[in-house]
């Protein structure tokens, strides 16, 4: 996620169709991110596209570490939660699970000095 200018890398997204407090559709992203120091970050954001300025907040992060295994199950985590009220709100929806793998492939891209995407 790049959207502040903050030089970290966007490694996955997914994307769930929530319901918000009023009914309305809320359209939920949710991130798995790699920043200078070998840092991973998930995010989780609410109406992400729909910002003015389009940044993501300090707030929006749900995790930040140095392993890429709890990154990606804090990003699962996060995931399966918003699938669960998802469901309960009678809006079921198939989103896959982040992966390992999708992580590896533009990390090692990044490490040999290429984009990640």
């Amino acid at each position: 996620m790049q959207r502040n200018g903050s030089g970290a890398a966007g490694f996955a997204e997914r994307r769930v169709q929530g319901v918000g407090d009023d009914g309305a559709d809320d359209r939920i992203t949710i991130w798995i991110e790699r920043r200078a120091g070998a840092v991973w970050a998930v995010g989780r954001a609410v109406g992400l596209d729909e910002r003015a300025d389009g940044a993501v907040h300090a707030d929006d992060y749900v995790f930040e570490g140095f392993e890429m295994g709890d990154a990606l199950e804090a990003a699962n985590e996060a995931l399966q939660a918003d699938l669960d009220v998802s469901r309960d709100e009678g809006r079921p929806q198939s989103v896959e699970p982040f992966q390992e793998r999708e992580l590896l492939e533009p990390l090692e891209r990044w490490f040999f000095g290429r984009s990640p995407r």
